[in-house]
């Protein structure tokens, strides 16, 4: 009987061996947790439908700020859920908004650390769309001059980088121009390039308290089926003045963050996201599946797709696991 000379095997007999010929290693650099900032004070209230994941008062959200620092975690991006809502987002760029305020407050804390704003209507709005409504729909250019606006609020905050989920047509070239037109040329712009109307944003909703009211996102958000078309989203934020380009979600779109990592050279995000981060969670709980090896996993997958960074909701649990 014939026995192979070459046999895959031989570096994979022990745990040193395959740590030496380990082709994608996560580090904790690679890592942006999201957090959600409410009105109030001492807030640390249970997401239910996203186990260990909370929102968080300002003075609360400073303390998580500190505890992701010590992790060595680099980066947090901040949804804000205002107390009131109405149907043109008021609340997205008040000076005095909850965001707003947060941003202050982590960056006075803990200036080193990289402070991401999501901007978006979605949260803000009484009818829960990214946008606009006239007659029923949501218009784009009304909608991109309050998301311009927002941007420019988060950035005179002391946001390091601005990140606009809308999908509206044009967002980044006019938020480009805002932060230029108001002397904060330096604020980057992480745009949600390839978003699309996924069936793993629930929990995210229920957190945000962001679900619309009717109808879908489908008509702006991105239909899951479209390569092609994902790219030419990619192409145009670029070239409109992104500077970091994001696939989300993460695990049902790899094939995207491997794309798009081939073809431009700007990082690369990905967003891990809601639906994604709840499901292992829940399996775990029930005892069918390891949730620790099962989540570094599905971010390993991520990473060696072609993503530089990954927004999840895993980001502290994973990275005490991460070797400094």
């Amino acid at each position: 009987m014939s026995y192979p000379r070459t046999r895959l095997r031989r570096l994979r007999r022990n745990d040193t061996l395959r740590r030496m010929v380990r082709e994608t290693a996560l580090s904790r650099d690679d890592l942006v947790l999201p957090l959600f900032v409410v009105e109030g004070s001492g807030v640390r209230e249970p997401i239910a439908s996203m186990p260990g994941v909370h929102r968080f008062s300002v003075d609360t959200v400073v303390r998580e700020a500190k505890r992701v620092v010590a992790a060595g975690v680099p980066a947090v991006i901040l949804f804000g859920i205002p107390e009131r809502k109405d149907a043109r987002g008021s609340g997205a760029d008040d000076p005095g908004g909850i965001v707003q305020r947060a941003v202050e407050a982590v960056k006075s804390a803990e200036p080193d650390l990289c402070v991401i704003t999501d901007v978006c209507l979605c949260e803000y709005t009484d009818h829960g769309h990214c946008g606009i409504i006239e007659n029923g729909d949501v218009r784009n250019d009304p909608s991109v001059e309050r998301l311009a606006a927002t941007a420019l609020s988060h950035a005179r905050a002391g946001a390091d980088i601005v990140a606009p989920s809308d999908m509206m047509d044009g967002r980044v070239g006019a938020i480009r121009s805002a932060l230029d037109g108001g002397s904060l040329e330096d604020v980057a712009i992480l745009a949600y390039s390839a978003k699309f109307a996924s069936a793993y944003y629930g929990p995210f909703r229920d957190a945000a308290e962001s679900a619309p009211a009717f109808g879908d996102r489908r008509s702006y958000q991105m239909d899951p089926p479209n390569r092609r078309e994902a790219l030419r989203e990619m192409r145009a934020d670029l070239e409109e003045g992104a500077d970091v380009l994001m696939v989300k979600p993460a695990l049902p779109y790899l094939d995207l963050v491997a794309e798009a990592r081939r073809e431009f050279e700007v990082p690369i995000a990905a967003y891990h996201v809601s639906g994604e981060y709840a499901m292992i969670v829940a399996a775990a709980e029930r005892g069918w599946i390891d949730g620790d090896r099962a989540m570094d996993e599905a971010l390993v997958s991520i990473k060696r797709a072609g993503a530089d960074w990954i927004l999840t909701y895993a980001a502290l649990d994973v990275a005490a696991r991460l070797a400094p």
